[in-house]
């Protein structure tokens, strides 16, 4: 940490932005800690290098057990990280989408001035409360409620923007409102796999573009998400799948390779995924689903149990063979010699985004 990052962590100390109740994460179930009933569990949490959960549901009160995060605090080490990246220097303008709580904002007003950040969010409670949190502080960054993915014209150009959710596509008004060597630092997903920080570098002609770099997962902007589940809307009763089978194994692209499941991701935008352990499915031990996230064509991938399995069984149905894509996509990986997260980059103009690996030149259209 530099010397300036360190005062402005000191100036806006982590736990002054949490709210009294939070959700940890206790072996895959999001449980609530309440300050006042467990303070030293509370504060233990507000600095350990975890993220912390401070809304669910958007706000909503979850229904029959089905609790989802909707907005946290980030570890402290990407929010350093991310910082890093982010090179503000004295006098920058900084954009940032995602107030969230408003810690970030407030490490923000703290190296560059209150005059010199704006954060935008969607939620109204979120914005509301990362203002007192703030004001607590003595810290008065202009905090904004609207839809990020417009940015905030009537404070451009920025110097810098930096989003704390993550994107698919990356909204155009964010290159339009930074200055000429300005740059744009934001989380990155793919249906396929949530990973991956891209900075781009804006020029003086409308075009930006940079290179992703690895570890990251954020919660993805409100404004693009794709809520799918499998028995709700993709799979009827009507559906006859072509059966066949594969030697490739499931694991290798939706499993612990996060070269592999980017580079999946990158060449498949439009394409989801999911684990079900124990369907209730005779002889089938685990299924990869995939599916469109317009909900078009399906697939699923079998395992039987089989120690070293050779071959999966394949269920396909649509107008799209995903698994044939997903193998083709695998095959193009490892025939570059599978390349890192950092070989690949990112195009993006008035038109949209192309992706690249090594060098713009070997770009295609998300």
């Amino acid at each position: 940490m530099s010397p300036e990052s360190e005062a402005a962590f000191h100036r806006a100390p982590r736990h002054m932005f949490l709210p009294r109740k939070v959700w940890l994460d206790e072996e895959g179930d999001w449980v609530t800690c309440d300050r006042d009933a467990e303070p030293a569990r509370w504060l233990a949490a507000a600095y350990a290098d975890a993220p912390v959960v401070t809304q669910v549901n958007d706000g909503l009160e979850p229904l029959d057990a089905d609790v989802w995060p909707s907005s946290s605090a980030s570890a402290p080490s990407i929010v350093f990280r991310m910082l890093r990246m982010l090179d503000p220097r004295p006098g920058h303008r900084v954009l940032e989408i995602g107030t969230g709580t408003g810690w970030n904002a407030g490490l923000l007003a703290a190296l560059l001035g209150d005059g010199n950040v704006t954060t935008v969010d969607v939620d109204p409670a979120l914005t509301g409360a990362a203002v007192r949190s703030l004001e607590a502080l003595g810290l008065n960054p202009q905090v904004v409620c609207a839809d990020g993915a417009g940015g905030h014209p009537p404070s451009a150009p920025y110097d810098r923007i930096i989003a704390t959710c993550s994107v698919r596509r990356l909204p155009y008004a964010w290159v339009e409102q930074t200055r000429p060597g300005g740059i744009v630092l934001t989380p990155w997903e793919t249906p396929w796999f949530c990973y991956g920080l891209l900075r781009l570098h804006v020029g003086g002609d409308g075009v930006a573009s940079g290179r992703f770099a690895p570890h990251s997962a954020f919660m993805l902007m409100r404004g693009q998400r794709t809520d799918l589940r499998i028995y709700r809307d993709v799979v009827r009763d009507g559906h006859t799948p072509d059966e066949s089978v594969t030697g490739l194994d499931p694991w290798l692209v939706a499993g612990a390779d996060a070269d592999a499941r980017f580079a999946v991701g990158l060449r498949l935008p439009d394409v989801w995924r999911a684990w079900h352990h124990r369907p209730d499915v005779p002889g089938v031990v685990t299924r990869l689903w995939l599916a469109t996230t317009d909900a078009s064509s399906w697939a699923a991938v079998d395992w039987d149990g089989t120690p070293d399995a050779r071959e999966y069984t394949v269920w396909q149905y649509g107008e799209r063979r995903l698994w044939e894509e997903v193998e083709a996509a695998y095959e193009w990986w490892a025939g570059q010699g599978r390349p890192p997260v950092e070989r690949f980059g990112l195009t993006v103009t008035a038109g949209g985004g192309r992706v690249w690996l090594d060098e713009p030149s070997r770009s295609r259209a998300l």
